[in-house]
């Protein structure tokens, strides 16, 4: 399934290639059209994803109408004017390219598979991933905010209470994450990597190869590290300093930020956006890191067990993940369907208030860390309550609000933009 989904997300390549050929126009919208191969490809996928039918009519009709309402969309944003930036595009393909790269492995296999290079996978994606970000934008700006009260919420759990699904079993948990950090050898080790990088473009050779081969930035690596042109205020402050400080040409020293040691080159500037490249060198963990975070986390679930100091606490004052930190570690209510595969191992082995012991957490960046779950308490499957219940029963009426007011405006938008079906 991964790789239906990641073919999927490639769609437009596939379509691209498909157009090589004479196709026929199955339908136009305002000055977009969209062909044949283009409905049959994304038929086929959609249809996979869901079990159905690729040659069902009913299929392929509604997927039609999907692509109608995208271009009916992008039409109105032309007219609204929503802009998009060359930077919001760009930042929206890296990261693309490297959950790709996740995925597959590396950029070789992407290159392998598509039958192109990076640069032009690209540059097939650019005018895709623009429109669809103005459309994003401009749903966003439309139905971004739905005004609700608590009589409406109220008011819609009374009408339909009976036909209301019930509420799968939940699980409410915590935790304290804790990023193994390197040892001082294995920073230095990195810094005076980062540090010979620079004496060898000085000394002559390609900062690209040097990047292709070196850097631990799998968005730009593939690319000798090019970063694009990109406006103040969008580097991590220190990498910034360092990035703006310099001429067209010249060369950093070694700039640390979080993310590690990097070597900067300044290729171009343009008023307040700058055009850069970089190597990024990342500290390596060693086992003494992981260890010193195992133990830390072990030390920290005794004290709240021998109740020296609560959870909280020890979350809001250690845990690396930010987000959860501020909340005294609280992640939220998960169904069963949203957990992973280790995070559910957990959580069916513990009782309410109970503590696991530190378990390795991968994180979708590629990068990883320890951390202890809390089990704060687990909640049957249930007809809804509106007590109980009520963000979900709120979030099922801003939905419903949500769809109707779209539809009502779909309608408004093919009744004053040409569009026209030629199947």
């Amino acid at each position: 399934m991964k790789r239906v989904i990641l073919i999927y997300l490639f769609l437009p390549l596939l379509i691209l290639n498909a157009q090589e050929v004479l196709d026929k126009i199955v339908a136009v919208v305002d000055n977009e059209i969209i062909t044949l191969s283009e409905l049959d490809n994304e038929t086929y996928f959609f249809a996979v994803q869901r079990n159905l039918d690729p040659s069902s009519s009913e299929v392929k009709k509604q997927v039609l109408n999907f692509k109608i309402e995208e271009k009916l969309l992008y039409a109105q944003a032309e007219l609204d004017s929503i802009i998009v930036s060359d930077e919001e595009v760009e930042g929206r393909i890296e990261g693309q390219l490297a959950f790709f790269i996740q995925q597959y492995g590396s950029a070789e296999r992407i290159e392998q598979a598509y039958g192109m290079s990076i640069d032009r996978i690209k540059r097939e994606m650019r005018e895709d991933t623009r429109k669809n970000l103005m459309v994003q934008m401009l749903r966003q700006k439309k139905f971004g905010d739905i005004d609700l009260t608590r009589s409406e919420v109220i008011s819609f759990y009374e009408s339909h209470k009976d036909s209301l699904p019930l509420i799968p079993e939940k699980f409410k948990i915590s935790h304290i994450f804790i990023n193994p950090k390197a040892t001082d050898k294995v920073k230095e080790e990195a810094h005076q990597l980062a540090r010979s990088l620079i004496d060898s473009v000085k000394a002559g050779a390609d900062f690209g190869e040097l990047a292709k081969k070196y850097s631990d930035d799998p968005g730009s690596k593939n690319n000798g590290g090019d970063l694009g042109f990109v406006k103040r205020g969008k580097f991590l402050a220190e990498f910034e300093a360092a990035a703006y400080a310099l001429s067209p040409g010249e060369l950093s020293d070694v700039v640390e930020t979080a993310f590690g040691y990097h070597v900067i080159q300044l290729m171009e500037r343009r008023g307040e956006s700058i055009h850069a490249r970089h190597i990024l060198i990342k500290p390596k963990f060693d086992d003494e890191a992981d260890l010193n975070a195992i133990q830390f986390l072990s030390d920290l679930r005794d004290s709240v067990l021998d109740e020296t100091n609560t959870f909280e606490y020890y979350a809001t004052k250690y845990s690396d993940d930010e987000e959860s930190s501020k909340f005294g570690g609280d992640l939220g209510s998960f169904e069963v369907s949203q957990l992973d595969k280790d995070l559910t191992n957990i959580v069916f082995k513990l009782k309410e208030d109970q503590v696991s012991y530190p378990k390795r957490l991968d994180l979708e960046n590629g990068s990883y860390g320890f951390h202890i779950v809390r089990l704060d308490k687990k909640i049957p499957e249930h007809k809804p309550d509106i007590e109980q219940d009520y963000d979900e029963i709120k979030r099922l009426v801003e939905y419903d609000k949500r769809e109707h007011l779209y539809n009502d405006w779909i309608k408004e938008l093919k009744e004053k933009i040409y569009w026209e079906i030629r199947l």
